[in-house]
């Protein structure tokens, strides 16, 4: 039986045999795995990195195969196509537009209100939340620094308190894209790069207002810089530009149009504006002031001492009255309507939601047919690679020039960073570049609030454009810590991190969305009108303890001979407490109860496990079908008979 082609074949595949003479004991150690086995643990063990780029590939006829008429219709196809996507983004732009006006009469008159709470403004951490909380509400950053600069050209607010407030509205303005990434959820791994690109932009404004805002308040450093700026120039006043405006308005506003007077007057103290509506009825109106003689309460409201005159115990005085006159009245669609302000608001918000996400959803599908094969790999390069050395490094602050350009151009960074969310979704751009696009739109915004407060009169100009030069200090001022030092890009870090948990949990992105733009301001601007003692006494605690378990978990990753026994994991602590598997099967019952109308929702928690891990189980068997080839089955059929030879060599040896 002990035959050479048995020898040969015991030699490489015996694992704890010996033949008579022992020879085969020191082969047997270097026996491995079957090259069936081998290949698939190969396969297992190779990890794909989820935030690599994936490949478009062009299913269809490649252009050399094809016919004359063939090229001409594909190429009247492409531009059909390509004016297809200027439609939609259009519309898509246009909706975000109405968007903002729906956000404005749903809580414009609130946000105008929180702005009167002088004594919570006092307070930076205050003014930060109400920032973020009003620009939330009206979901326009521009309108929100416009009520600031309005009340800091009134008088009412003083620069110093406002920069907080400022502060707030850069990291309000960009929960915009952060929605729009929620519509691509459908895809797990384009959901991880689309809300990850989206919350690069947050993490920036979070960091950015962790590291300012408390050295603003022990040095004022952005208003001292910004007031240097302003009286080392001789600024004068001037309109701002419209760009993207001149082609969006005709649609926006024969749809609505909006009093913006009316939330700046509510946030001024001014009795009036409270009982008018937001929606503009008069779109072009005249406005004659005169000297009139008119009834004043006493002699201490007269214009001056010789200007004062009684008839009996009635004091009139020479004043200012002006008399505005209504000319052409506006056309938009609610310019007669019997509807409050709130439920047209709400009316406005159902319908723009829906053509946003409708557009949204078009574009993606769009823009995939699209930006396939070659056309792909060029627009890849072109906005993804580098320089070459030693100019690497300038690539990415032209993509923040670039950046700042296009918002200037559409007067919007919500409008700029929704458009290039989707494009990361899909692939087209890597987060690497989507960070400085996103930090240039940042800038871009700002640019355009400057312009606008050139437009203020003579005599509040230069208040009103220190406050918009604040918005710019502070952005550039963020870029400097968080850019030009690849390990300072913690940003893109953290946008990766939170994008693999919310495509592993996707209801997580929900929880983020509310925790950090609704439920974290809130509780600060709730416990700041208790008070700074009430503020502190809960704050501080709280940050100690976040702070206290961040340093665990980076030792935990890198050190964990550092820490005590007890803390090199966190499996002391129920699994609910550091785990989000516990709640998925929560998130699962909740979905199903609520969704109990629905087939596909009504599916309870355990027979999702099952089904998941028979398709687990069904895709094990497909990828070993798929590695097993003609010569892997030969080999399983070599190693068989090598089997039963050993078999009835040891049956020979008793």
């Amino acid at each position: 039986m002990d035959s050479p082609r048995l020898s040969q074949k015991m030699a490489p595949h015996s694992k704890n045999s010996k033949g008579h003479d022992g020879s085969y004991g020191e082969k047997s150690k270097e026996v491995k795995a079957s090259p069936a086995h081998s290949t698939m643990a190969l396969v297992e063990s190779e990890e794909i990195d989820p935030w690599n780029l994936p490949e478009l590939k062009d299913d269809g006829v490649s252009w050399s195969d094809l016919d004359t008429k063939g090229k001409v219709l594909r190429v009247l196809l492409s531009v059909g196509k390509f004016i297809f996507l200027l439609g939609l983004l259009y519309m898509f732009v246009c909706s975000l537009d109405i968007l903002s006006s729906a956000f404005q009469l749903v809580g414009g008159k609130t946000a105008g209100d929180i702005f009167q709470e002088d004594s919570v403004l006092a307070n930076p951490l205050a003014g930060l939340v109400i920032g973020v909380l009003v620009t939330l509400l009206v979901q326009s950053s521009s309108t929100s620094s416009s009520i600031v600069v309005s009340m800091v050209s009134s008088g009412l607010l003083k620069v110093p308190v406002a920069v907080p407030v400022i502060m707030g509205t850069n990291i309000g303005t960009s929960v915009t894209n952060t929605l729009v990434a929620m519509t691509q959820a459908g895809d797990r791994s384009t959901f991880r790069r689309a809300f990850a690109g989206a919350t690069v932009h947050d993490f920036f404004n979070w960091l950015s207002v962790l590291v300012l805002l408390p050295l603003e308040v022990a040095t004022g450093y952005l208003y001292v810089l910004t007031k240097l700026i302003i009286d080392s120039f001789n600024i004068e006043s001037g309109e701002p530009p419209e760009l993207l405006n001149v082609i969006t308005d005709p649609i926006t506003e024969a749809i609505i149009e909006l009093d913006q007077s009316v939330i700046n007057g509510i946030a001024t103290g001014d009795p009036e504006a409270r009982e008018k509506s937001l929606i503009k009825t008069w779109c072009n109106t005249f406005t004659n002031t005169s000297l009139s003689i008119v009834q004043v309460p006493g002699p201490e409201n007269c214009t001056a001492p010789s200007l004062c005159w009684f008839d009996g115990n009635e004091t009139y005085t020479l004043k200012n009255v002006s008399n505005t006159f209504n000319i052409d009245k506006c056309t938009h669609l609610f310019v007669d309507t019997s509807l409050s302000d709130l439920a047209a608001g709400l009316i406005l918000l159902a319908a723009s939601l829906l053509v946003l996400c409708s557009c949204l959803v078009l574009i993606v599908k769009l823009l995939n047919s699209m930006l396939k094969g070659q056309v792909a790999t060029v627009i890849r390069k072109i906005l993804n690679t580098d320089f070459p050395f030693p100019f690497g490094w300038v690539t990415g602050y032209i993509a923040i020039t670039v950046g700042a350009a296009m918002t200037f151009i559409v007067q919007s960074s919500s409008v700029f960073t929704s458009a290039i969310t989707p494009l990361v979704g899909i692939g087209v751009i890597s987060i690497e570049r989507a960070y400085p696009l996103s930090l240039g739109s940042n800038i871009g915004t700002t640019t355009t609030a400057i312009l606008a407060a050139m437009a203020s009169p003579g005599n509040t100009l230069k208040n009103a454009l220190q406050i918009a030069l604040v918005h710019f200090v502070f952005n550039i001022s963020g870029i400097l810590l968080w850019y030009p030092i690849p390990f300072t890009r913690l940003p893109i870090r953290m946008a990766k991190g939170l994008g693999d948990i919310t495509a592993s949990h996707r209801w997580f992105a929900a929880v983020y969305i509310l925790f950090c733009f609704f439920i974290l301001p809130l509780s600060v601007f709730s416990l700041s009108l208790a008070g700074w003692q009430v503020l502190v006494g809960v704050g501080v605690p709280l940050v100690v303890v976040l702070i206290a378990i961040m340093v665990i978990n980076i030792l935990q990753r890198r050190k964990p001979g550092c820490l005590p026994a007890a803390l090199r994991s966190w499996d002391f602590l129920p699994l609910w407490a550091h785990s989000l598997d516990p709640w998925d099967k929560v998130v699962d019952a909740i979905s199903a109860k609520c969704c109990c109308c629905c087939k596909c929702c009504h599916i309870p928690s355990d027979a999702e496990e099952h089904e998941s891990q028979g398709s687990s189980e069904q895709m094990g068997k497909i990828q070993t079908e798929v590695y097993d080839n003609p010569a892997m089955s030969a080999e399983k059929e070599m190693e068989n008979e090598i089997r039963i030879e050993m078999k009835i060599l040891k049956m020979t040896k008793i």
